[in-house]
């Protein structure tokens, strides 16, 4: 928590840090540095104890870290800073709680951590619009934006950190049987069906351990996966498990999960990760549909994509122009003893084939002149990935064995060049070429999901020291993905309604603008808003149902409205088109002096 006044910032060399985030300033005090015997170097540990003066760089906003390690420090008589900004950032969190309670993801919360949901929605907003999930920097968010606590009590650092590490794994996993209980088990759906990494920067967590990591820092990992029910277009189910475990053996887990949730008429869409004989044979015992991504070079389809080349590409009735490509489908075995005809539907894109030569041309000089280089090297063995495109040639005499030169395989090569540009799904469902394309391309919105989380939400690494800090971390931040999908589904309906792209029809542009909708306070102590909607914030709104053409605001003094405490202050934002959508309950954001 900040205090209102000012000291100046600790002249101690070697202990005091800057840090920019955001446009703000952070001052870090060394509390002490953490030798690694494996790397042969100590590393700082640090902690931040206030804010820099944005007009005076040699002073701060002090917290109360900085009480802690400096208690001797002469301080102002001033009282804690505890009092809300005279600027308060409204508009996101109006689409946000409109989301919100048309998900009733409060009412589920509410029945699952019995009255601290409002600091868990409030964590989960912050990481909507602040773009992070650090709980230190919360307070800040806090200070200028509406909350969904009590009497918007903002809450320290210290105090999210506590919260986030009392969240039971019953509480999650009680979330997530309520959250897929609401969405209907009648109709026939298709999940997409994919897993990230994160890395984990400190702690002692049983889940990160070293994998193959997508975005490699030779840190530990932890594995992360969402289910996605692309019909319904939203996030169903999320996994966190260990680094070292991979997306094959996942699967298997997952099949058990979703039959405990309860459903029964769904399919999969999967990426080529997660093919094995094994996780075919258990969908199919389970009586779940698939539809799987391969590609052309690939021994499985190789020969059957060769069997049909230079039949269907130029046929015009094969055409699928909204994906400019070609496609076509033959019926065949997987494997020799699978006892089903899946459907293989083969694509061509004539734009992918070059991209897709270039890059193996590339691949191909850049290894021949790495051969090139170890030409007369005695001892040198080619490596096996190399040896695919090259046969290598030795000299032996007596023991040494030198490395002389190296042949391409142009047969090898060539049939490679021949399956550039070629793709194939495989699914188990009837369906034609076009079906199963477009079946398969609505994984991308599950891929933005994972771009989003990592890029929008701030969760690209979790910074937590135990294993439950961690789960409860992703448990928040499903919820935030929950709410942030509906925002880009809603916003991406808006943009195919106008029939043209704007710029702002996407979900951090219209959190930069909606952030610009603000009340101000003045001299009479109430809240006004600063200024008319503008028309690309009502354009924004409208993909929300909300209208900024009738939104009024005007501070109601306590007497008027029962209930509430003497010195209250309430922001009743009136909106004629939110009354009708919502009901007849107002949204009503209640303010304390001194919070």
């Amino acid at each position: 928590m900040y205090v209102d006044f000012r000291v100046e910032i600790p002249n101690e060399v070697g202990k005091i840090t800057r840090k920019t985030i955001k446009g703000t300033t952070y001052i870090y005090y060394q509390t002490d540095r953490i030798y690694h015997s494996d790397k042969k170097y100590s590393q700082p540990k640090a902690t931040t104890i206030g804010k820099m003066c944005e007009d005076d760089s040699s002073m701060m906003i002090p917290n109360d870290k900085y009480m802690i390690f400096f208690p001797e420090a002469a301080l102002p008589e001033a009282k804690a800073a505890s009092s809300r900004s005279a600027c308060l950032r409204v508009g996101t969190y109006m689409v946000i709680r409109k989301i919100i309670a048309e998900y009733g993801l409060d009412t589920m919360l509410k029945e699952v951590l019995g009255g601290e949901e409002d600091l868990f929605l409030d964590l989960a907003t912050y990481s909507i619009i602040a773009e992070s999930n650090a709980g230190q920097y919360y307070p800040d968010y806090a200070y200028n934006h509406p909350l969904f606590t009590e009497d918007m009590k903002i809450y320290s650092d210290s105090k999210v950190s506590s919260f986030i590490n009392g969240i039971k794994k019953e509480q999650s996993v009680e979330f997530l049987n309520r959250w897929n209980k609401s969405v209907t088990h009648k109709n026939r759906i298709y999940i997409s069906y994919d897993s990230t990494n994160k890395n984990c920067q400190a702690g002692d967590i049983d889940l990160a351990e070293f994998g193959h990591a997508k975005d490699d820092k030779s840190k530990p990992i932890i594995n992360y996966s969402v289910g996605y029910d692309r019909t319904n277009r939203i996030p169903l189910w999320y996994e966190a498990y260990p680094g070292s475990i991979v997306d094959i053996s996942q699967l298997h887990s997952t099949l058990q999960k979703v039959d405990g949730l309860g459903y029964k008429r769904i399919g999969f869409i999967l990426d080529r990760g997660y093919f094995s004989k094994e996780n075919i044979h258990e969908m199919d015992r389970m009586g779940y549909d698939f539809i799987i991504m391969m590609k052309g070079k690939k021994a499985l389809v190789s020969d059957l994509v060769m069997e049909v080349k230079g039949i269907f590409e130029e046929d015009r009735r094969c055409s699928i122009r909204d994906y400019k490509v070609s496609g076509t489908t033959v019926k065949r075995q997987l494997y020799p003893s699978d006892e089903k005809e899946r459907y293989f539907h083969i694509y061509y894109n004539e734009s992918k084939r070059i991209t897709e030569r270039e890059h193996l041309e590339a691949k191909i000089d850049q290894l021949g002149e790495l051969l090139q280089e170890k030409q007369g090297t005695i001892g040198y063995e080619c490596p096996r990935a190399i040896c695919e495109y090259f046969d290598p040639v030795y000299h032996t005499k007596g023991d040494a064995k030198t490395f002389v030169s190296a042949r391409e395989r142009t047969d090898v090569i060539n049939r490679e060049i021949a399956l550039c540009g070629y793709f194939v799904i495989i699914t188990s469902e009837k369906m034609t070429a076009e079906e199963a394309l477009e079946e398969y391309k609505s994984r991308d919105v599950s891929e933005k999901l994972f771009r989003g989380d990592k890029s929008y939400l701030g969760n690209r690494s979790y910074r937590v020291h135990s294993t439950e800090s961690v789960e409860n971390k992703i448990f928040i931040e499903f919820v935030a993905l929950i709410i942030r999908n509906k925002i880009y589904t809603s916003l991406k309906d808006q943009m195919r309604m106008n029939k043209k792209k704007d710029n702002y029809i996407t979900v951090p542009a219209a959190i930069k603008e909606l952030e610009k909708i603000e009340m101000i306070r003045l001299s009479d102590g109430n809240y006004r808003l600063e200024h008319a909607v503008t028309s690309t914030q009502k354009e924004i709104l409208k993909a929300f149902n909300l209208t900024g053409r009738n939104v009024q605001e005007q501070a109601i003094g306590t007497d008027v409205l029962n209930g509430l405490n003497p010195g209250q202050m309430v922001i009743k934002i009136v909106n004629d088109e939110l009354v009708k959508l919502m009901g007849s309950e107002m949204t009503e954001i209640a303010l304390k002096p001194g919070n």
